[in-house]
């Protein structure tokens, strides 16, 4: 896995120009995932959410209390749209920003959107006892978890690529999307 891993990092060395936003509902990977690609590619990686609390000087469960959800994702927006004006990095996203329909057209006009797929058994395997979901919160995370699916995967479906994760090793998505990264790159003839 290591070989691979240094063989797609060199093929992609040099070719991101753009920042490679990573999208997809809460335990699909995003910063896992992001983390390790970035340190394979040299890049640095930021995660949004983090960004948005330094911002708001806040958590996000604090600031969904005060001002709802419709306050916290316009400051996600803008956050966002900060951070993609900046030089390219890998940038994880929250699970509900590339619904919003500006944010998306702003990833989509000046990112490489990728889209961490990942089952339901696998999404409340990885949430379940999280205490920094705001979302899971408000009834069986089981539940809210597929209703989430099923509203937010046709949207998540309009990202430039879209990689399957699984519970195995964490480098076996990082390839995955490093390989899909290439293909995308690739010109088309």
């Amino acid at each position: 896995m290591a070989e691979d891993l240094v063989r797609l990092a060199e093929r992609l060395d040099g070719r991101i120009d753009r920042t490679v936003v990573l999208v997809g509902l809460m335990g699909a990977g995003k910063s896992c995932v992001g983390r390790r690609m970035a340190a394979r590619l040299g890049l640095d990686f930021v995660d949004a959410d983090a960004e948005f609390e330094a911002a708001a000087g806040c958590s996000i469960s604090d600031y969904f209390a005060q001002y709802g959800e419709a306050g916290f994702r316009d400051g996600e927006r803008k956050v966002i749209a900060r951070l993609l004006d900046g030089r390219p990095v890998i940038l994880a996203t929250g699970g509900g920003a590339f619904i919003d329909p500006a944010t998306r057209r702003r990833i989509k006009d000046t990112g490489i959107s990728v889209w961490i797929r990942a089952g339901l058994d696998l999404l409340v395997k990885r949430t379940v006892g999280r205490d920094h979901r705001p979302l899971l919160k408000q009834g069986d995370p089981r539940e809210i978890l597929g209703r989430l699916m099923e509203a937010r995967y046709p949207v998540y479906a309009e990202a430039d690529i879209t990689v399957e994760s699984s519970d195995e090793a964490a480098e076996a998505t990082v390839a995955r999307v490093m390989a899909a990264l290439i293909d995308f790159l690739e010109p088309k003839t």
